[in-house]
């Protein structure tokens, strides 16, 4: 049935999108990202448009105007820390929801649990990857290391290969998502147009403000029922600001790990200092010194005194 007989044969059939965005549960996943992940505006936007689409796509097949399901496959590109994987998490549930994969769950995977290290392991680890993966979301963090043509004897093309074969051929049963810094991912591509062209939504993740990465902190901090005390949070905003201009920043994830080291101090300071019975307040504050004592502040100070005339 072409769209003209559908539309004539089903005059008065419709669909009521907004009662159909409420039963979907759609709505608790948009509304579980912003509570959960500070910023990411245009990233949340993005999804918030796809997920628009597939409602949209859903009620055309429910009317017979559409019959090829919509090509899924994503790219998430930007620096470590941003929340890629978290939100492939998401992507997964959401996908889920809407009937576009049978399980909903993630397999997060790297290159080395794809390719293999000589002749004849390759396929069947690739194989018994999208085995795993099948009827959810398949997540290949650094996927660019799968292709390395410097290198005669490796194996990645092998498993690029098996890979494009099952995302155009059971695209219906999966989800694949490729993830990485963005300079490196157009490298990628540009070597490999088959993945190009079968990868419908590319997305971006922005760095994050200052200002978002201490709500961030201040975030991860409630999980585990710790709070700063307010010399305690400028401090926090101080340490970002000079962790951010040294190497190897990772956005969120260098605060978590910032984080696990104050509350390490934190713990120290209590031993050596707590006589008698400890406060729940005490035991849950985070102060200043346990996060001054970190060396980002001592190297931050040296690089100014370098720079110094």
């Amino acid at each position: 049935m072409n769209v003209a007989e559908a539309i004539t044969q089903q005059p008065a059939a419709g669909v009521d999108l907004a009662a159909d965005f409420r039963s979907s549960g759609v709505a608790e996943i948009l509304d579980e990202l912003d509570r959960e992940l500070t910023g990411l505006k245009p990233v949340k936007r993005r999804i918030r448009e796809t997920a628009a689409l597939l409602l949209v796509e859903r009620a055309r097949q429910r009317l017979g105007l559409t019959t090829e399901t919509p090509t899924l496959h994503m790219s998430f590109t930007g620096n470590p820390g941003t929340g890629k994987t978290t939100l492939a998490l998401r992507m997964a549930n959401l996908l889920h929801r809407l009937g576009y994969v049978r399980k909903g769950h993630l397999v997060s995977v790297t290159r080395d649990d794809l390719v293999g290290q000589y002749i004849g392991h390759t396929a069947p680890k690739t194989k018994e990857v999208l085995k795993k993966a099948m009827g959810g979301v398949l997540f290949i963090d650094e996927a660019y290391y799968l292709y390395r043509p410097d290198n005669e004897r490796d194996y990645g093309q092998e498993a690029i290969e098996i890979l494009l074969q099952v995302m155009e051929n059971q695209r219906d049963d999966l989800v694949v998502i490729l993830a990485g810094y963005a300079d490196r991912m157009e490298r990628f591509y540009q070597s490999n147009p088959g993945f190009r062209s079968r990868i419908a939504h590319h997305i971006d993740f922005p760095d994050y403000e200052n200002e978002e990465l201490l709500a961030i902190a201040e975030t991860m901090l409630a999980r585990q029922n710790y709070v700063f005390d307010d010399e305690a949070k400028t401090t926090m905003a101080g340490y970002i600001d000079a962790r951010r201009a040294q190497p190897h920043f990772a956005n969120a994830r260098s605060i978590r790990n910032a984080l696990d080291r104050a509350r390490l101090r934190q713990a120290n300071r209590l031993f050596e200092t707590a006589r008698g019975t400890v406060s729940p307040q005490e035991l849950s504050t985070i102060r200043a010194e346990d996060i001054r004592a970190s060396r980002v502040f001592a190297t931050a100070a040296t690089a100014e005194g370098d720079a110094a005339p």
